[in-house]
């Protein structure tokens, strides 16, 4: 059986915090990103970020199987911080988080998780082998380096002085 406890990962982006902070906040660019989340919408009225709000995901394993989770917005501070937390019945609960901190002329972005209630041995068994999840500390920390590599390359685009 698996462990997992948190972990982060971070990247420079040469773009304004708040320009960063709107990527990450509308969750519905979400799947240009992840590279496990395949669609995401607000639910009930909810419009954009702000601390109580829910939001469908749609994510996808390895194996192509899909699953929803309906997260919670926990933190929406523009510019700064945006987090939400997922929880499951057997795959516990886990805070993602994206802090954002000004760097000279960039923008440093720590995308992390943190488990907050564990993955139960039944959830485990359904990952491994329903899944077919793998080494799921691994997967989740490539998913959030190739998500903030995409989150980079769209920030500093849409940043770039008109050619």
């Amino acid at each position: 059986m698996q462990q997992l406890d948190r972990d982060e990962v971070s990247t420079l982006v040469a773009a304004p915090p708040e320009q960063v902070y709107a990527l990450v906040a509308d969750v519905t660019r979400t799947p240009e990103f992840s590279p496990e989340v395949r669609s995401c919408r607000w639910l009930d009225g909810a419009t954009g970020p702000a601390v109580g709000a829910r939001f469908e995901a749609v994510n996808a394993s390895p194996a192509g199987r899909t699953w929803k989770n309906r997260p919670v917005v926990r933190v929406a501070d523009p510019g700064r911080e945006f987090a939400f937390a997922r929880t499951e019945p057997m795959a516990g609960t886990v805070v993602w988080r994206y802090r954002l901190e000004q760097a000279g002329d960039l923008t440093r972005v720590v995308e992390s998780y943190e488990v907050e209630r564990p993955v139960t041995r039944i959830g485990w068994f359904v990952i491994e082998k329903v899944f077919r999840g793998g080494n799921r500390r691994e997967a989740l920390r490539a998913g959030m380096e190739t998500t903030l590599a995409r989150l980079k390359a769209a920030a500093e685009e849409a940043a770039a002085p008109a050619r």
